[in-house]
This record gives C-alpha cells, structure tokens and sequence, in this order.
C-alpha cells in the first residue's frame, strides 16, 4: 500500500509512452500524418523489417555496443584503482577527491562536453598544446572522437563507481586483508584474490548499471560530435534514433529503433534482477 502512489505515478510516466512508442513503430508515421495531411497506415513488422534489412542500422549497433563496452570496463577501472587509493591517502586528500568526484558527477552532461571540447578545441585548447599536437582536430577522426567521448563518459561516470566501491571495501574486516598481507600477498593479489571475491555483489550492480547507462548515451555523442559525426561515423543507437525520428522524419521507425533498445536494456535487466535474487538481494 506505501509502493501504490509511486507506482501509479511511474505507471502514468513509463507504461503510456512505451505504449504509444510500440504502437507508432507499428504504423506509417511521417510528418505527413503528424500534420494530417495523409492517415496513418497500420505496416505491422514493416518498420522492424525495413530497420533490420538496412546495413547502417547493424553498423550502428556494433559501434553502440563496442563503445558502451570500452565505456564500461574503463569506468570501472578507474573507479576501482581511485576507490583503492581513496582507502591508503589521509583524510584531507581523501575529501579533496572526494568533491572532484562528485562535482563531476552533478555536472550536466551539455556542460560537461561542452567543457571537454574546449578543452581539447584544435585552436584554443590547451591539450594540444600540452601534447604538441599543433591544430590535431580530435573530432574529425572517428576513433578519436569516439575516445574523447569515451573519456568523458568516464569522466562523469568513474564517481558512482569510485564510491559505491570504496564503501564495499570499508566494510571489508580489516583482520582479513592484514592476514593477506602478513601471508605475503601483493596489493594486486590481495584484490584479485581476497577483494573481489567479497565485492562480487557491488561489482555485479556498478557493472550493470554503467551497462544500462553508456549503453544509452546521447547528449555527449550528440554535443561533442555534432549529432553524430561526419557522414554520421560516430553514431549510436541512440542518436540514430534521434536523427531517423525529428531529423527525417520517419517517427515510425525512430520508434521501432526505441522498442529494440528498450528490448535489448530490459534484458539487461532481467540478468541484473536474476543475479540480485541468486546472491541473496531483497528487491
């Protein structure tokens, strides 16, 4: 009875949109029905047919998985090595990094990658300065723009991490790592083999969840590439979707892309709520 209002209120916020999302990729959709020049046209699996036959579509989400990837595991190493340090510095460096980190973590997104284009800007930025690097355009290469992307993502994402992880290993009895320790283990040993082991629910949360998160990154491929890159090299799904629903007008398969996300994201899930239920979690 307590969960009802917020359901009823995450009802009205979730269920209606995915349902109108499902229900336009079904149909024909251009501007011309949203204006009502022509009536809508109900094309079944003609959406999904037309989106899974086009060889761009799969380009897109082998380059969304691959950068989501590379997103995630250099998020949760830098998470992890600072969420150790944080653990073997003194109180004030500890605050200090502490406030870094979540000041990059309330940044907006269009602030933050309007920050880092500056910062690494071919003319004024001081990175290609720093690196001699002269006028070196990072965003016209396509692996560069997506690196300087994935930095960041990592940017704005390692803190959750860095935290979540750092309050695992405080709750670590401290007996366990000074017995590691006196039986000659390396730090390295010791998180591979004492660490890790313990940390294995939190690690299993961060990790779906920067899964979830870079998996559906927008603003800064968006910002920082200028709605995808040239000839459209740095997209993803879902700036793909963006561009096929308000940039061509083609809102029936913007949609169609959104149920595929959504399907894919909510397997996601469900792995994450398996794994939850197997090590012990109350959901």
């Amino acid at each position: 009875m307590y969960l009802a209002p917020a359901l009823v209120v995450l009802g009205g916020l979730l269920v209606y949109p995915i349902y109108q999302l499902g229900l336009i990729s079904f149909f024909q959709y251009t501007q011309a029905q949203v204006s009502g020049g022509e009536p809508t046209t109900f094309k079944g699996f003609g959406n999904y047919s037309e989106l899974f036959s086009d060889s761009q579509f799969w380009q897109v989400l082998l380059s969304t998985v691959l950068f989501a990837g590379a997103c995630v595991v250099s998020t949760l190493a830098v998470g992890c090595a600072l969420a150790v340090l944080l653990t073997r510095v003194r109180a004030l460096p500890r605050l200090v990094l502490m406030l870094a980190a979540l000041g990059a973590w309330a940044t907006p997104a269009v602030t933050g990658s309007t920050v880092w284009l500056l910062l690494f800007d071919p003319d004024f930025g001081p990175v290609n300065r720093i690196l001699g690097l002269g006028d070196h355009s990072w965003t016209y290469g396509r692996l560069s723009a997506f690196f300087l992307v994935l930095l960041e993502v990592v940017w704005c994402s390692f803190p959750f991490v860095m935290v979540t992880v750092y309050a695992g290993i405080r709750a670590v009895p401290s007996e366990v790592l000074e017995a590691a320790a006196l039986d000659g283990a390396s730090q390295w040993r010791i998180w591979r083999s004492v660490l890790t082991p313990m940390l294995r629910p939190i690690l299993t949360v961060v990790t779906i969840q920067s899964v979830i998160w870079d998996f559906k990154v927008f603003t800064q491929i968006y910002v920082m590439t200028n709605g995808g890159g040239i000839a459209g090299q740095n997209l993803v799904l879902n700036v793909y979707a963006y561009q096929q629903a308000f940039a061509s007008s083609k809102y029936s398969l913007g949609s169609a892309i959104g149920v595929v996300m959504l399907l894919m994201l909510l397997a996601v899930t469900l792995v994450y709520l398996r794994l939850l239920r197997r090590q012990g979690e109350e959901l």
